[in-house]
């Protein structure tokens, strides 16, 4: 008996944000991260595109007009399925026009149609930090109602569309995310002191909840084959106490509490008893329709997707709410960390996914976990990446080890398995792919592809079904 089950989704992710480039092409319209600079990272942008700025996503990798090379790749790894997003822009250029971008719509039926000549899944994620930048301009982003209808038609014209051939979606991008990087996760700017700043955060949080539920009565009704699932980032639930000390561990808890209250009123259909309290000490109410309770019970999502590359530690005095800083916390002293100082934690990854099996009982799916590394061409074009491969190996074991602790994992997508700009810092030098793409952080470069080493560990692991792992 192999340990990875038959039909274990295997492949990679990419938002296309980070990878379409053409911006402008076709009608699409500008999205958030269009007007910014140096990644998301810490909410930084532009209120517009100006004049002499180098912003990455603009080109990016010019997957818009280089994916049939890409996939091609991807397919010589064994890919049985390709994680990317629809940009909302490039179908709805404001996000409030009533008919969509022909054009768009015909972009991405030529993208998925590749992918299953391939043999890929197509694995969608619906808002992958792609709001339209003239809704957060003119509604201030997720804390306005208004959002949640427009979302809804964008989510009825891609099922319509694409619900023949696309049968994995997730609604929202690690959607708790909008407390460390509210606007890609809200297309939101959060003002004002702690209070209203959480408000802010929880007010976003609950109109999305709402378009969640929307989309999936949505899908039963018209895909009722379909997957609908919620995407989290598990790298800020796996949060270990600084010390034994019981404010410590008992603050960890607090900090992964913030990230399953996504999970626990969208896989289980009402919030936790626990939000009640944050609400209360942060002096808000929700503002909520008279449905939205009702809603939200009637049409939990099926699967939970999230992604994973580290964990961190939480000592007591750090804010748990309304700060965008995110659970960094102290180095352990245990881990090795990544140029970036992101800590490689492989077991967390199997601890994630025990604790959602334990809490939630439903399937997960990892769909993000990738390690960020600088590369080197040498002199004769060869990339010799041994980290990565090393990164890549210990994770799927790790997965491996869940799946025999009785998870019920359905696949794996690496985070980036082309070089992409990375969300956080608008960097090309961030690399996570096993394909090397030749372009530099100041855009400078011929776009062209090369494999690198890992290139092969990953068809391997992929061509035993994830035991070579085990057998090394």
């Amino acid at each position: 008996m192999t340990v990875f089950p038959k039909g274990f989704l295997w492949g990679g992710a990419i938002a296309a944000n980070q990878a379409e480039g053409a911006w402008q092409a076709d009608g699409k319209g500008p999205s958030l991260v269009d007007v910014t600079e140096h990644g998301i990272g810490k909410s930084e942008h532009d209120d517009a595109v100006l004049p002499g700025k180098y912003y990455p996503n603009h080109e990016a990798i010019d997957f818009y007009h280089k994916y049939h090379e890409d996939l091609q790749a991807m397919s010589e790894m064994g890919f049985n399925c390709f994680r990317t997003s629809i940009a909302w822009s490039r179908l709805y250029p404001t996000g409030e026009e009533t008919t969509p971008n022909e054009a768009g719509l015909r972009y991405y039926d030529d993208l998925f149609a590749t992918m299953k000549k391939l043999g890929m899944e197509p694995v969608v994620t619906i808002s992958h930090y792609e709001t339209p930048l003239a809704l957060h301009d003119k509604y201030g982003g997720w804390t306005d109602r208004h959002l949640i209808d427009l979302y809804e038609r964008f989510c009825r014209t891609i099922f319509t569309r694409y619900g023949n051939v696309v049968h994995y979606w997730m609604t929202f991008n690690e959607m708790n995310n909008t407390h460390t990087i509210p606007y890609a996760a809200a297309a939101i700017d959060l003002t004002g002191d702690t209070d209203h700043r959480t408000q802010q955060i929880y007010q976003a949080e609950h109109n999305m909840y709402v378009a969640n539920a929307k989309a999936v009565k949505l899908a039963r009704e018209l895909m009722p084959d379909a997957h609908m699932g919620i995407m989290l980032s598990l790298s800020q639930a796996a949060v270990y106490p600084a010390t034994c000390a019981p404010e410590d561990v008992f603050g960890a808890m607090q900090m992964q509490r913030r990230t399953f209250i996504s999970a626990d009123v969208q896989l289980r259909g009402a919030y936790p008893a626990y939000a009640k309290r944050i609400f209360a000490e942060h002096h808000f109410e929700l503002e909520m329709g008279p449905d939205d309770l009702q809603l939200i019970h009637d049409y939990p999502s099926e699967f939970l997707g999230f992604s994973y590359y580290r964990s961190s530690t939480y000592a007591a005095g750090t804010p748990l709410y309304g700060d965008t800083g995110g659970a960094v916390g102290k180095p352990n002293p245990y881990l090795k960390a990544t140029d970036w100082g992101w800590q490689i934690d492989p077991l967390g990854l199997r601890w994630m996914c025990n604790l959602v099996q334990d809490r939630y009982n439903c399937p997960m799916f990892i769909v993000e976990n990738g390690l960020g590394m600088k590369d080197t061409v040498s002199a004769d074009g060869s990339i010799h990446d041994p980290a990565r491969s090393e990164y890549l190996k210990a994770h799927v074991q790790a997965i491996g080890e869940a799946i025999k602790d009785g998870c019920n994992v359905m696949g794996y997508t690496w985070w980036g398995p082309i070089d992409i700009v990375s969300a956080g810092t608008g960097q090309m030098s961030k690399r996570y792919g096993f394909v090397y793409v030749d372009k530099d952080d100041e855009g400078h470069g011929t776009l062209a592809r090369s494999k690198k080493d890992s290139f092969e560990t990953y068809r391997q692991i992929i061509a035993s079904n994830g035991e070579n792992v085990f057998t090394d």
